[in-house]
């Protein structure tokens, strides 16, 4: 079966922006939306997914969204053996994700892509609470917070990896 990339990308867009919204973290909206793809029970890879929201545990590191992706490329390029070579693969894929997405958004850190280490007037960076809590889903968390957009370039990136590899996988 061909694939019509674009409007599968759109809807699985849709779906991860849609995954955001009800609640799911970052990496979980990207990795869910691919669930299907891989046959993954969509229990477990929301349980896998879940502790790399908000930059890894709400760490502010690397971007959860990337990292959905990332756990993406392992389901895309790996082997359950210790293979050298697959390994190489899998770490050549993650980097050249890794870099597509920061040619889109100017980092795969969430501190940055949030703008909390943003120099002040006198020179200083303030320090990252730490906060095992997550915000409140409100209007005001939604305008202040580029995460549906990270979700977003995560899945279309994602995407188009997979239609460069020729993947035709049933949908």
């Amino acid at each position: 079966m061909m694939i019509d990339w674009k409007e599968e990308t759109e809807r699985r867009v849709a779906r991860g922006v849609e995954l955001f919204k009800q609640g799911y973290n970052c990496s979980q909206s990207v990795a869910l939306t691919f669930a299907d793809w891989y046959d993954v029970p969509y229990n477990l890879m929301a349980k896998m997914s879940a502790p790399y929201g908000g930059g890894i545990g709400r760490m502010r590191e690397t971007c959860g969204s990337a990292l959905g992706m990332f756990m993406l490329a392992g389901l895309e390029t790996s082997c359950p053996e210790a293979n050298q070579e697959v390994k190489k693969q899998t770490y050549a894929a993650v980097q050249q994700l890794a870099a597509d997405f920061k040619a889109q958004t100017g980092s795969i850190i969430c501190k940055e892509l949030l703008g909390l280490n943003k120099q002040r007037a006198d020179g200083t960076i303030p320090d990252i609470v730490i906060c095992a809590t997550p915000e409140a889903r409100t209007d005001e968390y939604y305008r202040k917070r580029p995460c549906i957009r990270m979700v977003e370039t995560a899945i279309r990136t994602y995407m188009h990896f997979l239609e460069d590899r020729n993947s035709e996988r049933p949908v």
